[in-house]
């Protein structure tokens, strides 16, 4: 094979490869995606409303605050938001930020898919090289079977490694479950000295310097949050039939309250 015919198909090959993406603007958007090589913006970034969160008052104030405190450059935690399905976890997330570019703070929200959780080295490098605060999100993240390598490269990231986040990043992440690895599996992983084991896979959670729990709830509160959305519309609506959607889905949770009020919108011709 001649070099003609090499450079030929090298010239090919640099065609029919798609070129880099263009370096996104840190200072720009309100919100990014990590895609595991590259930064891109999000210029249609629409939270639900932060007064709209129903029935998780606490947690969301708590967590503004946080925010607040890391959008002003103070001390502010990394955020675990765990529990029940459906509960407004990722909702109170993009809602606080939004809320505070509301007012005025040059805050920006990253979001990085779980399973790129071993890029987040080289999304940390390009994060550091501004002074703008970030909040990186982490959505439903668990570790199962043979999770503990990456649960300890998380924790080294969080605090203590050489690649650990810059000063301008705080880690928000939701998880079903309040340590993220179930602790059934790690006691399986040892059983000759199953503590370490369950110490080890658990100290994850323990990097957290916040740690918020969202609850199933009961039929009352259910109903009380349909009747928040839909007073905040203008729509009304029959608590029984409001129950009967929660009963028709098994669960009765602030997700399945603002599906019902979508219905409802839809019904009465109502954009939202």
């Amino acid at each position: 094979m001649t070099d003609a015919l090499l450079a030929r198909i090298a010239d090919a090959l640099d065609r029919i490869a798609p070129p880099p993406p263009a370096p996104a603007d840190l200072a720009a958007a309100p919100a990014y995606v990590w895609d595991g090589r590259a930064v891109q913006p999000v210029e249609a970034f629409a939270p639900v409303d932060y007064a709209l969160l129903s029935g998780i008052d606490a947690q969301k104030s708590v967590l503004l605050e946080n925010t607040r405190r890391h959008a002003a450059g103070h001390a502010a935690h990394d955020a675990l938001l765990w529990g029940a399905r459906g509960t407004g976890k990722s909702a109170a997330v993009a809602s606080v930020v939004g809320h505070l570019q509301g007012e005025g703070a040059d805050i920006a929200l990253v979001q990085c898919a779980v399973d790129e959780l071993a890029s987040l080295p080289a999304l940390f490098a390009l994060l550091r090289a501004t002074t703008r605060p970030f909040i990186l999100f982490l959505d439903d993240l668990g570790f199962d079977g043979e999770g503990g390598g990456a649960a300890r490269a998380l924790r080294s990231l969080l605090q203590g490694g050489t690649a650990a986040r810059p000063a301008n990043v705080r880690l928000y992440v939701t998880s079903n479950r309040r340590h993220i690895v179930p602790r059934h599996l790690a006691e399986q992983d040892d059983p000759i000295n199953p503590r370490d084991v369950i110490d080890d896979k658990m100290a994850l959670s323990d990097r957290f310097g916040l740690s918020l729990g969202f609850h199933a709830i009961d039929q009352d509160a259910y109903v009380a949050i349909v009747r928040g959305y839909a007073d905040r519309l203008g729509l009304s609506f029959d608590p029984r039939e409001a129950i009967q959607w929660a009963t028709q889905r098994g669960s009765r949770s602030g997700r399945v309250a603002w599906q019902y009020v979508v219905e409802l919108a839809g019904r009465n011709g109502v954009a939202l």
